[in-house]
């Protein structure tokens, strides 16, 4: 069966109030991902992606869109439009499949984008190659974020062994800073790839991609980020859970074992 087309103008009742990223090729997990999408290799009995999803449903964010490229028609074929997690609830999920679109992955700016349309006001984004299993969807967290004049919402995580230099800063006040690494005063953070984000965060003049990216723009989210950092509308917290980028067999393995 066929992926569904990303929907143009879809009822706001029927939009997601989160995105989960599964549309990256995981190069650096071959030869497991010749014929798996990254997302779905099992970590502790389940799809590494099927982590977060339970984590939203659990929260009452049930409405999920899954972005996919690289043998995004497995994913739609564990999933369908719709999946009983065991224990946890029904999640009503839609998906934006940029390899049928397109023939290649848009990014994240440029995958979000695409997306848009079927996205609510304020949104969810986490990428579906993280293990984060005892982080938290708070609906208070989107309360809080709605409530402020910030365009995004970041989890910052202290620094991994691949990524000892970390992204992004964090203030006393909870804004995301954009410092330089290696030459910063005060300490960065890893970018957890976990954000709630407002639409008009993928407006001008921040995301000059034409909102559902109909030329299929491929485009990064950091500079975007970055610039929003410099504007001071980007808040961020820090999260000290586990938190794991399984981006080798080696993390995998270590996850498993």
């Amino acid at each position: 069966m066929p992926l569904n087309p990303t929907v143009s103008n879809p009822d706001v009742k029927t939009k997601a109030s989160a995105m989960i990223l599964a549309a990256g090729r995981g190069e650096r997990m071959r030869p497991l991902t010749d014929h798996t999408p990254k997302p779905l290799l099992a970590v502790r009995g389940k799809p590494l992606m099927q982590w977060p999803m339970e984590g939203l449903v659990r929260a009452g964010f049930e409405r999920i869109l899954i972005n996919t490229a690289w043998l995004g028609e497995h994913i739609f074929a564990q999933y369908g439009s719709a999946c009983a997690l065991a224990g946890v609830g029904m999640a009503s999920l839609s998906y934006s499949n940029e390899a049928q679109d397109f023939g290649y992955a848009l990014e994240t700016a440029g995958g979000i984008s695409r997306a848009l349309p079927q996205l609510a006001e304020v949104f969810w984004v986490v990428a579906g190659d993280v293990f984060v299993p005892e982080f938290s969807f708070e609906a208070k967290a989107v309360e809080r974020f709605t409530a402020s004049d910030k365009l995004a919402h970041i989890w910052l995580v202290p620094n991994p062994a691949h990524n000892p230099l970390g992204d992004f800063g964090l203030s006393s006040q909870g804004l995301a800073l954009n410092l330089t690494k290696g030459h910063a005063a005060q300490p960065l953070y890893t970018f957890s790839t976990i954000a709630l984000y407002r639409r008009a965060f993928f407006d001008v003049p921040y995301c000059d991609i034409v909102p559902g990216n109909p030329q299929g723009t491929a485009a990064p989210l950091a500079p975007m980020l970055r610039q929003a950092m410099d504007r001071g509308l980007v808040s961020a917290s820090l999260y000290t859970g586990p938190w794991t980028d399984v981006g080798t067999p080696q993390r995998l393995a270590q996850l498993n074992g």
